[in-house]
């Protein structure tokens, strides 16, 4: 204590609903994009009726987790790194410890828990919005029956896989915010530091996600 709701709220709505137009997006032209091209090689087989559970267990254990943690990052995570950097070589920071604020309290927790918080929130999005444009091409382009769309997805399709995504959604905002604050708020050197500070954040998070990707799947299975 003090527990500062506002600023949490504020941050839940920065990184969470902010997010939601291109997580959504993103999320429609993967799965359009899936399902033509899983469409096209299950056509080879005579197999066209696969097409709805394999575009819904890659978007719902893969992509919709790690599309979102991305456009987070791109989105959110430079914003928080750049904020917090810049407070930090404008020494708004010290000053917020003048006034006994706890800068670590008052600035970086709300980030790391909007960031827990919200992404596996998107990667429910994703899922609605991708499947949702795989089945769209799958029926309207494809020829595949919206039966046997739904039917083989169903059959499929477990709640362990929709809980693996927001596992990993978890695992991933908290990493993508840590890595953000923990940039921004050590940067030094002006305006050139915050910049360098940035673009370490945003790759480091980029590659962190991949390799957090791996493990996450191999623990969780």
């Amino acid at each position: 204590p003090p527990f500062r709701v506002a600023n949490l709220m504020a941050q839940l709505d920065f990184v969470g609903v902010g997010s939601i137009l291109i997580v959504a997006l993103t999320g429609v032209f993967s799965g359009m994009v899936f399902a033509h091209q899983s469409a096209r090689a299950f056509e080879m087989f005579n197999a066209k009726s696969l097409v709805g559970p394999t575009v819904t267990l890659t978007i719902t254990r893969e992509l919709a987790p790690v599309f979102s943690a991305l456009m987070v990052t791109m989105r959110a995570g430079s914003a928080m790194c750049t904020e917090l950097g810049t407070m930090r070589v404008t020494e708004q920071v010290d000053a917020l410890e003048t006034m006994a604020v706890n800068p670590v309290q008052y600035l970086l927790v709300p980030r790391v828990l909007a960031g827990l918080i919200m992404v596996p929130m998107l990667v429910m999005i994703f899922d609605l919005a991708g499947v949702g444009g795989g089945y769209f091409v799958s029926v309207a382009v494809k020829g595949v029956t919206a039966g046997t769309f739904i039917s083989r997805t169903q059959q499929w399709l477990d709640p362990e896989d929709i809980a693996e995504g927001l596992i990993k959604g978890a695992v991933f905002g908290l990493y993508v915010a840590l890595v953000a604050c923990f940039k921004g708020y050590g940067a030094s050197g002006g305006a050139k530091g915050v910049g360098q500070a940035t673009t370490e954040a945003m790759v480091l998070s980029a590659l962190g996600i991949f390799v957090l990707d791996y493990f996450v799947g191999v623990l969780l299975h």
